[in-house]
């Protein structure tokens, strides 16, 4: 037994100790009432046995060598007793954390080797909770390839030795229930891998994490559920509402004094505004804690936890709940596609490719170089899968924009010949990528209903929209990428040659029915030398603030939901900077104030105008009137709502020469109430309009018995309804 204890303690002071439950804490021995007990406490001068109730020594253990003591103690019971230790440090009564039994139950563990636990969050990670009694946190991790693992934390000095945990083999989850740790404390996990490297690693599904550029997992209480979300969600993002998107990097919108602002001050401050400028959803670039900054979020590393940057994740969940409560959905961006492969995250986990795949063919991003999650595995889609239902369910998250969904789809993506592995069948779709989507999707839509997933899909894979029973991914919307290359291609050109491009706005159309679509002018328009909305647009100031309000009146009236990037809306000069705020002195020139105007009227004709949003995805709620003037740059549709008067006539002029006497169909009679007009003098235009009404007139014109006698203001689009129509 000496011998044999002397080569426990040398193993637990080495690290390589990876059945610590089986030889520490309490152990029955032969004479009835007996157990030998073994404590581990490194640096420790002695330890002795207490009574649980009186206090009272039961028994001083022997010190074995290198912190191991060991002794046969009577006691009644396996809890009956505290352990005292005797160190430099002074004297503490502590619980033995070897003396409680497993954290994960039956149903956890088969679950979670089935990968099929909808929610690992519950059960993986640190959680604060009692066990027979006493108050403490259990903490468990998927590693099941490491030789050990081990607790390391400000707790117990970040010596490891301290807390060896126990292996689940069943599930290859280590787990370890730590007595009388409060929430706050800080930690890692110290894996032995299987390679033999000793890695300390952030939690894979830590719900905190310290300030940056620290990386150790914070003890974090488990968010209470949101509930009393689902009709909100499905009015909201139904197929024939109104979706205004503002999409906001929470670091650089505004910063106060110069400092990166919290929740509580964009509670205060971005969501009233948001609110105000009429826009329905709010989406956040990612907020899950990513060590690099100027990745903006989307490189992660804790995908459970809110960056420290912006405050707690109690302060971030009362700013969705005050985003809520103005009436704004909030869309989270969403990282599933690859991760960082910093040393303390996901990369080579437990020693070998856990999370990743070995081949880097398979598992190398080289643009971003990152690394690619391996979905064809059980236990990481099941990881996924699980962190998109966490934000809905536990922050009140109202859908996820996937990221870079083109490049899960593809195994050849951003690849040379000879640089990919091709699937099963010889093809280049990536279908571990494709069922995993399908999965995610599913599950949202199953546990979470309401709840709505956009896809950043820039390729022609079809059915990106269609459900995963009809061959589909299952997503709600896809950005439409053709459309704002076309589009911004278009307006970055001199009206003297738009003529020859004229079919760049137009060809559009010929796709548009086939997803439901996003029109996005986002963040990846304004970055990496491109400039800004307003940089791109062709002319001086004058001409670059009026294509810039026709652009937007353009995409407001098409069918399609809208998505702009902040600053945007200002007129924004320069590129954008995700370490300065954006260029709010631009509103003390009355042409920026007149964008910003222009934006919010636009928002809220859009949310109260039914032809311009109902029957987005249905052919009949769009018809053009004036399709091939392609000499003067003029086009003309409408917009139709289900019910009769529910019309809108967009017009635009997309050269800076005004057209007087412009005949435009129309199919009913009466006033027509120009209800918008970007030249307006009001968002600071040259004031050239319709004096705020038209009288149809009995001359056919584009196929229609009626038509307008219209005058197009220069570089300008206007609208107009039906006097009659609300």
């Amino acid at each position: 037994m000496a011998e044999a204890e002397h080569e426990l303690a040398a193993a637990l002071q080495g690290g390589s100790w990876a059945d610590p439950f089986g030889s520490l804490g309490p152990h029955a021995a032969k004479a009835p009432g007996q157990f030998r007990l073994r404590v581990f406490v490194p640096g420790s001068a002695g330890v002795t046995v207490l009574a649980r109730d009186s206090r009272e020594a039961l028994a001083r253990l022997s010190a074995v060598g290198a912190g191991l003591f060991s002794g046969d103690v009577a006691l009644p019971d396996r809890g009956g007793y505290l352990l005292q230790i005797d160190s430099p440090l002074g004297r503490r009564v502590i619980e033995d954390p070897y003396r409680f039994g497993p954290w994960l139950g039956d149903t956890d563990v088969w679950l979670l080797n089935e990968g099929r636990h909808l929610r690992p969050w519950e059960k993986l990670g640190a959680h604060p909770c009692e066990v027979d009694g006493i108050a403490g946190v259990a903490f468990a991790v998927w590693a099941p390839n490491a030789r050990q693992v081990a607790l390391a934390g400000d707790f117990n000095l970040w010596n490891s030795r301290c807390h060896p945990m126990r292996l689940r083999r069943e599930c290859g989850v280590w787990e370890i229930f730590v007595p009388g740790l409060a929430r706050g404390a800080l930690y890692k996990f110290d894996v032995l891998g299987a390679d033999g490297r000793r890695r300390l690693k952030s939690d894979p599904c830590a719900l905190g994490a310290e300030l940056p550029p620290g990386h150790a997992s914070r003890v974090m209480d488990l968010p209470e559920p949101v509930t009393g979300r689902q009709d909100a969600r499905r009015h909201a993002s139904a197929l024939d509402a109104p979706v205004s998107i503002y999409e906001v990097h929470p670091g650089s919108w505004r910063r106060p004094g110069g400092a990166l602002p919290d929740w509580d001050y964009l509670a205060g401050q971005l969501v009233p505004y948001v609110a105000g400028m009429g826009f329905t959803h709010l989406e956040l670039m990612p907020v899950n804690e990513h060590p690099f900054y100027a990745s903006w979020g989307y490189q992660p590393t804790s995908l459970f936890a809110p960056t420290a940057r912006y405050g707690t994740p109690e302060s971030f969940r009362a700013f969705v709940a005050a985003a809520h409560d103005a009436g704004l959905q909030v869309i989270l961006d969403w990282v599933p596609g690859h991760f960082p492969s910093d040393e303390h995250g996901l990369a080579r986990f437990d020693g070998t490719a856990l999370y990743e795949h070995e081949d880097p063919r398979e598992g190398v991003h080289r643009d971003w170089n990152t690394l690619i999650y391996n979905w064809g595995r059980t236990e990481v889609r099941n990881f996924l899968v699980g962190n998109a239902l966490f934000w809905i369910e536990r922050y009140g998250i109202d859908g996820l924009r996937v990221d870079a969904v083109a490049s899960m789809l593809y195994r050849d993506y951003s690849r040379a010949e000879g640089e990919w592995i091709p699937n099963r069948h010889g093809g280049r779709e990536n279908l571990e990528a494709v069922a995993f989507l399908r999965e995610v999707n599913q599950v949202i839509g199953e546990q979470a209903p309401g709840a709505v997933t956009m896809a950043e899909e820039s390729t022609a894979y079809p059915g990106v929209t269609r459900p995963p029973w009809a061959g589909g991914l299952g997503f709600n919307y896809k950005w439409n990428m053709g459309w704002m290359h076309d589009t911004l291609g278009y307006f970055a050109l001199d009206p003297v040659v738009r003529k020859h491009h004229h079919d760049q706005l137009s060809f559009v159309m010929m796709y548009t029915y086939s997803e439901h679509f996003i029109l996005p002018l986002s963040h990846d328009e304004v970055v990496h030398g491109k400039g800004s909305l307003y940089g791109r647009m062709w002319g001086d100031a004058w001409h670059k603030r009026a294509n810039l309000k026709a652009l937007f009146a353009l995409m407001f009236a098409q069918p399609g939901r809208k998505l702009m990037f902040m600053g945007s809306e200002i007129g924004q000069h320069r590129e954008w900077n995700h370490d300065a705020e954006l260029d709010w002195g631009l509103l003390q020139d009355p042409g920026h104030e007149g964008v910003r105007r222009l934006v919010q009227d636009l928002n809220r004709l859009y949310r109260s105008r039914a032809a311009l949003h109902a029957r987005d995805d249905d052919p009949g709620g769009f018809s053009w009137t004036e399709v091939n003037d392609r000499l003067h740059s003029v086009y003309g549709f409408i917009r139709h709502g289900h019910e009769a008067g529910q019309q809108m006539l967009v017009a635009c002029n997309l050269t800076p020469v005004p057209r007087l006497g412009y005949r435009m169909g129309v199919p009913t009679g009466g006033v027509w109430r120009e209800c918008l007009n970007t030249d307006s003098a009001y968002y600071a235009g040259s004031g050239v309009g319709n004096l705020g009404a038209v009288t149809a007139e009995p001359t056919p014109a584009h196929g229609l018995p009626l038509s307008l006698s219209l005058t197009l203001p220069p570089l300008g689009v206007v609208w107009l309804e039906p006097e009659t129509a609300s």
